[in-house]
């Protein structure tokens, strides 16, 4: 069973490599050598099941092709400028791997040369990338250095947890271990190589670990329901049914990206068959936001004429009232009519649909523009504002002006949220998964923070704890980042500050 778990998990990678819209090189060299896995993996477990010889020929196929693909990926992995694993290195292996085949071939009812031959080669080559990976580990520096660092610890707890098998072949009662490590290896490859602007390893090992928790439910779940309804039988394996419940975990993704190609291609376009409950009620929910914006337009307009009606009386008749208490009475009022005009103009501000007009831009740029800006007026005492841009950003399909209301607003209110001073911090960085490729501009403060009972009502119109605020500041932040195609998150603690991350899609 872990041969054929190791078989599946390969078979899945490789294909929900090869069905991205983005072909990356270094994607595809991976998923290559997941699929040569798969064949050698599969030929085995069907050899060990059936004893056929098209099996063990299979088996033997996808071991020698393995050799010169996992020298190709790792010199992909490692940049290209690792000296022990050159251009040539790849085409040196498989021409190693035709002699090994030669021999094999000629000598295949001799199982103890074949065995000595085609595990003699993989284990050479094997041992030739993890020397190299050791290499650029030691001469890299930065992020990429700590990346081939994990990689390399991960290979040595793979191949240490594989010394069970040894073990058990001289009698030791050891558990086999080598197919469940390597299967997990694999999948620790593939989350470096998908996110590859993730340079903490607590930071990998957080997506590792959301894939964790669903094995477990969906393993909890299978023995709740044996337990319910089967009837007094035996319990399975819980290494098995653990294996198993991996495999339909990883497998969700690219069956259903196969299952929406197929669909939309065939008979129609499939968002909406493939589209979940909760995202049918997300959808419901901006069909009612669409028809309360349209009924506030048509509010805000009635409100504003008699609002000018009544300001123009009360200034009417200030300058002919020869009290002062009277005069000061109507100065409140046109006030008031004035803070109402404001709120009426922010809130078809909100309402009405936005045209963005979309530019190639450099995010830095803007916002370097939109700090040039802010410190022309004098800062709040004991206030200190810094930046952490990134260089390597790619342009954004941005609308100036709307982008740099959305900037002007984060930062007035990080400022308003540090009275007794504190940092100002702007940075931006690149993301990338195998979603979308992204650019992130955060915004961060020191200040008293916001308290959890209002975080959820931060976006929501009129929702405000400030004594003459309209509530609308972020609620039109987050209409504006929408119409780009991003989204805005905040995430806070009370007495200790805020970040709100603005993220806006590259393509």
């Amino acid at each position: 069973m872990e041969t054929f778990a190791l078989a599946a998990v390969s078979l899945t990678i490789s294909i929900s490599l090869l069905i991205k819209r983005k072909k990356d090189p270094l994607h595809r060299s991976y998923a290559l050598l997941c699929l040569a896995l798969a064949l050698a993996k599969f030929s085995l477990f069907f050899h060990q099941a059936a004893g056929h010889e098209f099996w063990r020929m299979g088996h033997i196929t996808g071991m020698i092709v393995l050799c010169p693909l996992l020298v190709a990926f790792a010199r992909r992995l490692m940049g290209g400028g690792e000296t022990l694993l050159t251009e040539s290195t790849p085409w040196y292996t498989a021409a190693g791997g035709v002699i090994v085949a030669a021999v094999v071939f000629s000598f295949k009812d001799n199982e103890v040369l074949v065995r000595i031959m085609l595990y003699a080669y993989l284990m050479v080559v094997m041992a030739w990338c993890f020397a190299a990976l050791l290499s650029s580990v030691l001469q890299g520096d930065g992020i990429r250095k700590k990346r081939l660092s994990y990689v390399a610890i991960a290979v040595t707890v793979a191949v240490l947890l594989s010394v069970s098998d040894v073990l058990r072949q001289f009698g030791f009662a050891t558990p086999l271990l080598s197919e469940i490590a390597f299967a997990v290896l694999i999948y620790f490859v593939l989350i470096v190589i998908v996110y590859p602007k993730l340079p903490e390893f607590y930071e990998i090992l957080a997506r590792a670990l959301i894939i964790f928790v669903l094995v477990l439910f969906v393993t909890g779940v299978f023995y709740a329901v044996v337990q319910a309804f089967g009837r007094g039988s035996a319990l399975p394996d819980l290494k098995l049914v653990l294996m198993a419940s991996f495999m339909v975990v990883i497998f969700i993704d690219p069956v259903k990206l196969l299952l929406k190609r197929t669909v939309s291609r065939l008979f129609f376009e499939g968002r909406v068959a493939f589209t979940s409950l909760f995202a049918l009620d997300d959808e419901m929910e901006r069909e009612k936001s669409a028809f309360l914006e349209e009924m506030a337009r048509g509010l805000a307009h009635e409100i504003r004429n008699p609002l000018g009606s009544i300001k123009g009386a009360a200034q009417y008749l200030k300058s002919e009232s020869g009290s002062p208490d009277t005069e000061q009475l109507l100065e409140v009022i046109a006030e008031e009519v004035d803070r109402l005009e404001r709120v009426v103009s922010r809130f078809l501000s909100f309402a009405n649909p936005y045209t963005v007009n979309l530019v190639s831009r450099d995010m830095n740029t803007l916002v370097e523009r939109a700090l040039e800006l802010i410190r022309r007026d004098e800062l709040p005492k004991d206030i200190s504002i810094e930046t952490n841009l990134s260089q390597d950003l790619p342009p954004v399909e941005i609308d100036e002006e709307k982008f740099m209301q959305v900037v002007f607003n984060l930062v007035l209110n990080a400022l308003e949220a540090m009275p007794d001073g504190g940092t100002l911090t702007l940075s931006s960085s690149l993301l990338e998964d195998e979603r979308m490729r992204a650019v992130k501009l955060t915004v961060e403060d020191t200040g008293v923070g916001i308290r959890k009972e209002h975080m959820k009502q931060l976006f929501k119109p009129f929702f405000t704890t400030k004594k003459e605020g309209t509530g609308l500041g972020l609620a039109i932040c987050r209409k504006i980042v929408g119409e780009h195609g991003g989204y805005i998150r905040v995430s806070s603690q009370s007495g200790k500050g805020t970040r709100f991350h603005v993220v806006l899609p590259v393509e």
